[in-house]
């Protein structure tokens, strides 16, 4: 089974040929050039795919996005809010090395302690939160900001924190 990675969602349809505004989170401005399709999670772990017809930039976060099937605004709106899915290796093509995005899979260490892999990124105004794998059962949330992140090791895929006290007890 392939793995995905969220890359961000459908938020507007533009025009009446449903064409659509996808909002994503890959950190520098493309097109997607050669991705031919991509994927919409219907049912938790099922996921769909959605053919490109044409893509074209919008601004460095948002795309229009032409898709196979969806020839009217009707049809299009069904789908708004949705989020968007590729698999990691066109992920990887797509992604900005120093997008938050491109944390996932890297393993959290908060002054020299292991806590657990990144399983989500989650982008908000004034920082930068990730879920973290920690233990068997257990996610947590941990902020990454200039007070929390000491390092980002990208060669050996790990985040080096210094966390507040408590803040992981308070969580489990």
């Amino acid at each position: 089974m392939s793995n995905y990675v969220n890359i961000g969602k459908l938020v507007a349809t533009f025009g009446v040929k449903g064409e659509m505004i996808l909002k994503h989170n890959l950190g520098k401005k493309t097109a997607l050039k050669g991705l031919s399709v991509f994927f919409i999670e219907e049912l938790p772990g099922s996921f769909l795919p959605y053919f490109l017809q044409q893509v074209k930039i919008k601004s460095a976060s948002e795309l229009f996005v032409e898709i196979e099937g969806l020839d009217n605004k009707e049809k299009a709106s069904k789908h708004l809010q949705q989020q968007v899915w590729v698999n990691e290796t066109d992920f990887k093509k797509f992604a900005s090395a120093n997008a938050p995005i491109s944390l996932l899979g890297f393993l959290a260490v908060d002054n020299g302690k292991t806590l657990g892999e990144v399983l989500e990124v989650i982008e908000q105004p004034h920082q930068v939160m990730c879920r973290i794998q920690f233990g068997e059962h257990d996610d947590i949330l941990i902020p990454i900001n200039e007070q929390s992140l000491l390092k980002i090791d990208r060669k050996n895929k790990k985040l080096m924190l210094d966390l507040p006290e408590g803040l992981i007890e308070a969580q489990i």
